[in-house]
């Protein structure tokens, strides 16, 4: 989880090959609508976010169910969004990929291809609810390589106790 830029999709994959895991990327499960608004440089407003959402519980859901368990990324931004995620899978676990405001412009400013503006950064940040010390999850400093990140996470969440 983490704004835009910040390298969730570069750590996610990584993870998911370490961990043996199903992989799924949160933007494929945008609708086309919500995928213009962000081109034309709208924010999504938390109306366009539940369906999205929903799906992606329900992608966890069916890795839970089946125990294959997966790793998706989302930006996850609000607490509310983690809820919504966490009532379809209840073990869902979140690694917040976390870095300043300057880092994250100047890797926006370098990306290309991608539908989010570097505009809607700062609508981000201002959204963004840090996890809690009651969700289950971490953060981590992107100010680090990507490698370290995947090592770290691996770690700091590890196999969930039963």
């Amino acid at each position: 989880m983490g704004v835009s830029g910040v390298g969730k999709t570069t750590v996610a994959v990584r993870l998911a090959e370490r961990l043996a895991l199903p992989y799924a990327e949160a933007d494929d499960f945008h609708p086309a609508a919500s995928i213009a608004k962000m081109r034309a440089g709208t924010p999504l407003d938390d109306a366009d976010r539940e369906p999205w959402l929903l799906a992606l519980g329900g992608w966890l859901g069916e890795r839970a169910e089946d125990g294959s368990g997966g790793v998706v990324t989302c930006s996850a931004l609000k607490r509310r969004y983690r809820d919504t995620l966490r009532a379809a899978c209840p073990g869902v676990r979140f690694v917040h990929l976390s870095g300043s405001r300057e880092l994250i412009a100047e890797r926006l400013d370098g990306r290309s291809g991608h539908f989010m503006p570097a505009s809607l950064l700062e609508s981000q940040f201002a959204t963004l609810e840090p996890l809690t010390p009651d969700e289950h999850g971490v953060v981590l400093d992107v100010g680090q390589d990507p490698e370290h990140l995947v090592t770290e996470a691996a770690r700091l969440l590890g196999p969930r106790p039963t």
